[in-house]
């Protein structure tokens, strides 16, 4: 970081899910492939941060010079419900407030392949805002929610988030990946409301 560049310009973009190849393909783990997509837009690879348990990968967005911004990814490698702790320790380094906190997250509510971008809320059940939410000490943080719809017949959503996507959803998923990636560096460069015209479905 530069002289002239403010903490507070900084954002911390962070992929929930849960470490280790066992739940990769799990529906609980859509914050890492986006996170995995914007280090790829990004051209760097993740390295270990040593002040937390997590990964990191910083760079920027947008136009090269002063119209680009300062992002860092960040991906817990503790497990989801707590995620909370690593993500605290990521802010506390870079100095980033929560209110220039990304989090993205599987969401049970919202249909498969739809995406919805908000700032604060509640955690609707989700162990890994709720970690956030405890370390934090706020919910006030923007959220990029992944559409994973409902389980089928009476599957139990503990179950479902742990469980691989379906043949016909694992060929949208790359499309689906795509757009939150977009969306997240939507609401960095333009803002919320502009975001969730574009990318509330």
């Amino acid at each position: 970081m530069s002289a002239s560049e403010n903490a507070s310009d900084v954002w911390l973009v962070v992929g929930l899910g849960n470490p280790g190849p066992t739940y990769a393909g799990h529906r609980h783990n859509i914050g890492y492939l986006v996170t995995d997509e914007l280090a790829r837009r990004l051209g760097s690879a993740w390295r270990a941060q040593k002040a937390s348990r997590a990964e990191v990968v910083e760079g920027r967005l947008g136009v090269p010079g002063t119209t680009s911004t300062r992002v860092v990814l960040g991906r817990p490698r503790s497990y989801m419900n707590e995620s909370g702790g690593p993500v605290k320790a990521l802010a506390s380094f870079y100095k980033v407030p929560p209110g220039r906190i990304i989090a993205i997250h599987d969401e049970l509510d919202i249909d498969f392949g739809t995406l919805r971008t908000k700032l604060g809320g509640g955690d609707n059940g989700h162990n890994g805002l709720k970690s956030m939410r405890a370390s934090l000490g706020t919910g006030d943080f923007y959220r990029v929610r992944a559409g994973i719809g409902r389980p089928p017949g009476r599957q139990s959503p503990a179950d479902f988030v742990l469980s691989g996507y379906s043949t016909a959803e694992r060929k949208e998923l790359p499309f689906q990946v795509d757009t939150a990636a977009d969306a997240v560096e939507s609401l960095i460069t333009d803002g919320l409301e502009l975001t969730q015209q574009r990318y509330n479905s």
